[in-house]
Formats: structure tokens, sequence, C-alpha cells
């Protein structure tokens, strides 16, 4: 199988099963993804729910697709060969985590829950905690300067205003 269709079906599997689960069988199992009664005073809030998932998915698509373009997938077992530096990561370092956490937001502005809210908390302490012990190191070992370059230049969490462009 081509590298790119290997890539692509790994990713698309990890999708269904990693954020399938974060994003859908979670929140569900937590809100039952019931709409609140309707009430005027909320429907902005649900309004800016349904646009952070919104945005939120499409990010994620979005990082999923970048990876599968460097031969690789987002899951920590089959990474890609070369450092991600192009799409939405030239903007944050952790765009699927920023996303997921935004989508969950959403979601909890959506259907009004507070265990919605707590649980994208949850996550968002994971997946730092994630980054900062395992991911981080690892892609230091895998790619170091070209990491260490890329880290001292685009945040983990807080979105640049400008694409970072590494140094050819």
């Amino acid at each position: 199988m081509r590298s790119v269709a290997k890539a692509a079906l790994g990713s698309t599997a990890f999708f269904i099963v990693a954020p399938g689960t974060v994003l859908g069988a979670i929140p569900w199992l937590i809100s039952d993804w019931r709409l609140p009664e309707a009430s005027a005073a909320w429907m902005p809030a649900q309004a800016v729910g349904v646009l952070l998932i919104a945005v939120g998915l499409a990010a994620l698509v979005h990082a999923f697709v970048e990876f599968t373009r460097a031969h690789g997938t987002p899951a920590p077992a089959a990474p890609p060969e070369h450092l991600v530096v192009s799409g939405s990561n030239r903007f944050v370092r952790n765009p699927m985590y920023v996303a997921v956490i935004g989508a969950l937001i959403g979601q909890a502005l959506l259907f009004a829950s507070a265990g919605v809210l707590v649980y994208a908390g949850v996550c968002w302490a994971v997946s730092a905690a994630f980054v900062r012990f395992y991911e981080e190191p690892t892609l230091v070992c895998l790619f170091g300067e070209e990491y260490r370059s890329y880290r001292r230049n685009v945040r983990a969490w807080l979105p640049r205003l400008t694409p970072w462009t590494p140094a050819s």
C-alpha cells in the first residue's frame, strides 16, 4: 500500500477512535446531547457553541490531513517521518488538542452542560501533561534542533497571529 494511502487509513482509524470517543461518546454520556429549554437569554451562548464546534471540527480534520500529507498519522504509534510544521501547526504546536478543547467548550455551551465543561478542563489537563511529559521529549529525540526551533517560535496552546515559517 502506498505510504499516503496507508497514512490516510491510519489517520482515519485514529480519528474515529480518539476524537470519536473524546468528542462524541463521552460528551454524549455526560449530557445526553439534550438541548436545554429554549431560552432567548441562552441562545447567543448556544450560537457561540455551534461556532466553536464547527471551527474545532474543521481545524481537527485539517490537522489530520496535514499529518496524512506528511506520510504519518497523529497516533503516537505511527508518527510522520518528518516534523509537521505546515497548516495549523504554523500557528500553534498542538492544533488538534486546541481544536478538541474548543469543540468540547462548544458542546458545553450548546447543551448548557457544566459536566461537559468540567470534562473539557480535564481533557486539557491530561493533554497538557501528555504533551509536556511524553510528546515534547519524544519530538526532541526524533527531530532535535528542528523541533527545538519550532518550540521556541510557536506556542503550545495559544495560536500565533501570523504563521511561522521555518528556516530552510
